[in-house]
């Protein structure tokens, strides 16, 4: 005799609010966009973190019917903290999304002041004790490089900075060897008579490496 199975009963979420980003909150970055979400999930309870999402730039919170007095609450810490979200600092992986840079070209542009820092963050990494501290930065300087394209120019003259490094550095080497050929081409300074035509005759080296005069 088969049994029949039972079916899995999927409530569908009843109770929605939605909120869409403003492009001065997310920079046209999806992943400023997910950190935004990240920021929010954080200010809610366990129970409520997953049911809010983000599609684009619209985030959605989604709770059963029964949780009416949970999604009321969860709806108000989302306004309140979505209040003034422009302000939010940015973070390494946004700027470099948003900026469409390196890893490298951010510490090197943080290190010389281009990219000035706007303080920095410590945070602990999920499952392990150990904490990390980085530099964030003001996402209106950040507005200003993007639309400035900033990046571009920055690049340029990085580009331009390594090309005169090389030619100094050829041209120093070149000098060197200079240097060094003229030094071993050099007469022999407070020699001796004996010692000048020692040096003049061909093999003489090999003549005293074989010890044949002691």
């Amino acid at each position: 005799m088969v049994m029949p199975v039972k079916r899995k009963i999927v409530e569908v979420p009843t109770l929605i609010a939605e909120w869409t980003l403003p492009a001065a909150a997310t920079l046209g970055s999806s992943v400023r966009a997910k950190g935004i979400l990240l920021e929010l999930r954080a200010k809610l309870p366990a129970t409520a973190k997953k049911s809010l999402d983000i599609i684009g730039a619209v985030l959605a919170l989604r709770m059963l019917e029964g949780e009416h007095a949970a999604f009321l609450s969860a709806s108000a810490t989302i306004s309140k903290t979505l209040d003034g979200i422009e302000s939010l600092p940015v973070i390494p992986r946004e700027i470099q999304d948003i900026l469409t840079i390196t890893t490298t070209e951010r510490h090197r542009w943080l290190k010389d002041g281009r990219l000035p820092s706007a303080g920095t963050r410590t945070v602990k990494l999920r499952g392990r004790a150990r904490k990390i501290t980085f530099h964030v930065f003001d996402p209106r300087r950040v507005e200003e490089i993007l639309n400035q394209d900033l990046v571009t120019i920055w690049r340029e003259n990085d580009a331009e900075t390594a090309a005169e490094n090389r030619r100094r550095a050829a041209w120093k080497a070149k000098l060197a060897r200079s240097e060094k050929k003229a030094a071993q081409s050099a007469p022999i300074v407070d020699a001796t008579p004996e010692d000048a035509a020692r040096h003049k005759l061909k093999g003489w080296e090999e003549f005293e490496r074989d010890g044949l005069l002691r």
